[in-house]
Protein backbone atom coordinates (compact mmCIF):
# COMPACT_ATOMS: atom_id res chain seq x y z
CA UNK A 1 0.00 0.00 0.00
CA UNK A 2 1.72 3.06 -0.99
CA UNK A 3 0.09 7.04 -0.91
CA UNK A 4 2.23 9.49 -2.49
CA UNK A 5 1.50 13.29 -2.26
CA UNK A 6 2.23 16.23 -4.07
CA UNK A 7 0.68 19.76 -3.65
CA UNK A 8 1.87 22.14 -0.81
CA UNK A 9 4.34 24.77 -1.20
CA UNK A 10 4.61 28.44 -0.14
CA UNK A 11 1.72 30.91 -0.79
CA UNK A 12 0.63 34.47 0.19
CA UNK A 13 -2.41 34.77 2.77
CA UNK A 14 -5.76 34.64 0.80
CA UNK A 15 -4.10 31.91 -2.10
CA UNK A 16 -5.47 28.54 -3.05
CA UNK A 17 -3.87 25.03 -3.16
CA UNK A 18 -5.45 21.49 -3.62
CA UNK A 19 -3.21 18.57 -2.35
CA UNK A 20 -3.22 15.64 -4.24
CA UNK A 21 -3.07 11.56 -2.57
CA UNK A 22 -2.14 8.81 -4.99
CA UNK A 23 -2.88 5.54 -4.23
CA UNK A 24 -1.28 2.85 -5.48
CA UNK A 25 -1.70 -1.03 -4.86
CA UNK A 26 -5.25 -0.59 -3.74
CA UNK A 27 -8.60 1.07 -4.99
CA UNK A 28 -9.31 4.60 -3.74
CA UNK A 29 -12.69 3.86 -3.36
CA UNK A 30 -12.44 0.77 -0.24
CA UNK A 31 -10.83 2.50 2.41
CA UNK A 32 -11.83 5.58 5.00
CA UNK A 33 -9.85 8.10 3.38
CA UNK A 34 -8.41 11.37 6.25
CA UNK A 35 -6.87 14.39 5.49
CA UNK A 36 -4.64 15.81 8.35
CA UNK A 37 -2.16 18.55 9.24
CA UNK A 38 0.59 18.34 12.17
CA UNK A 39 2.28 21.30 13.87
CA UNK A 40 4.84 19.92 16.46
CA UNK A 41 3.08 17.06 18.17
CA UNK A 42 -0.24 18.33 17.61
CA UNK A 43 -2.62 16.59 14.86
CA UNK A 44 -5.50 17.98 13.52
CA UNK A 45 -8.46 15.63 11.47
CA UNK A 46 -9.23 18.30 8.32
CA UNK A 47 -11.61 16.05 5.86
CA UNK A 48 -13.15 12.65 6.03
CA UNK A 49 -13.91 10.53 2.78
CA UNK A 50 -16.08 7.48 3.96
CA UNK A 51 -15.49 7.65 7.93
CA UNK A 52 -17.73 7.31 10.34
CA UNK A 53 -18.80 10.63 10.24
CA UNK A 54 -20.18 10.52 6.32
CA UNK A 55 -19.27 9.94 2.64
CA UNK A 56 -17.29 13.66 3.10
CA UNK A 57 -17.10 15.18 6.17
CA UNK A 58 -15.28 18.62 6.36
CA UNK A 59 -13.87 19.61 10.35
CA UNK A 60 -16.10 22.83 11.41
CA UNK A 61 -12.73 24.35 11.91
CA UNK A 62 -11.69 24.43 8.04
CA UNK A 63 -15.22 24.30 6.31
CA UNK A 64 -16.14 26.77 3.47
CA UNK A 65 -12.83 26.59 3.07
CA UNK A 66 -11.15 23.23 2.77
CA UNK A 67 -13.00 20.39 0.46
CA UNK A 68 -12.12 16.77 -0.58
CA UNK A 69 -12.88 14.87 -3.22
CA UNK A 70 -12.18 11.53 -4.93
CA UNK A 71 -11.36 10.69 -8.10
CA UNK A 72 -11.50 6.93 -8.49
CA UNK A 73 -10.38 6.42 -12.08
CA UNK A 74 -7.51 8.52 -11.12
CA UNK A 75 -7.49 6.41 -8.09
CA UNK A 76 -6.52 9.96 -6.21
CA UNK A 77 -8.01 12.07 -3.44
CA UNK A 78 -7.96 15.74 -3.41
CA UNK A 79 -8.09 18.50 -0.62
CA UNK A 80 -8.88 22.11 -1.96
CA UNK A 81 -8.16 24.93 0.32
CA UNK A 82 -9.44 28.08 -0.63
CA UNK A 83 -8.33 31.70 1.85
CA UNK A 84 -5.55 30.28 2.87
CA UNK A 85 -4.14 32.31 6.19
CA UNK A 86 -0.89 32.09 8.54
CA UNK A 87 -2.56 29.59 10.35
CA UNK A 88 -2.54 27.17 7.96
CA UNK A 89 0.39 26.68 7.84
CA UNK A 90 1.21 22.96 8.61
CA UNK A 91 2.62 19.64 7.50
CA UNK A 92 0.01 18.15 5.51
CA UNK A 93 -0.88 13.95 5.43
CA UNK A 94 -3.27 12.15 3.75
CA UNK A 95 -4.18 8.35 5.38
CA UNK A 96 -6.30 5.37 4.29
CA UNK A 97 -7.81 3.25 6.56
CA UNK A 98 -11.05 0.48 7.03
CA UNK A 99 -14.26 2.31 5.65
CA UNK A 100 -16.33 3.62 8.43
CA UNK A 101 -13.29 5.06 10.82
CA UNK A 102 -13.41 7.84 13.31
CA UNK A 103 -11.23 10.72 11.63
CA UNK A 104 -10.05 11.00 15.32
CA UNK A 105 -9.54 7.15 15.35
CA UNK A 106 -7.30 6.74 12.37
CA UNK A 107 -4.46 3.83 13.54
CA UNK A 108 -3.64 2.80 10.01
CA UNK A 109 0.39 2.52 8.78
CA UNK A 110 -0.71 3.74 5.45
CA UNK A 111 0.06 7.40 5.15
CA UNK A 112 1.43 9.30 2.83
CA UNK A 113 5.02 10.94 2.95
CA UNK A 114 2.87 14.55 3.80
CA UNK A 115 3.63 17.66 2.68
CA UNK A 116 4.13 21.20 3.80
CA UNK A 117 1.85 24.12 3.34
CA UNK A 118 3.31 27.11 4.26
CA UNK A 119 1.24 30.52 4.00
CA UNK A 120 2.98 34.01 4.57
CA UNK A 121 3.19 37.28 3.17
Amino acid sequence: LQLVQSGGGLVQPGDSLRLSCRFSGFSVDYYAIGWFRQVGRRREGLACIDCTEGQIYINPAVKGRFTATRDSAQNTVYLQMDSLTPDDTAAYYCAADFPGTPLDSFTTNSWGQGTQVTVSS
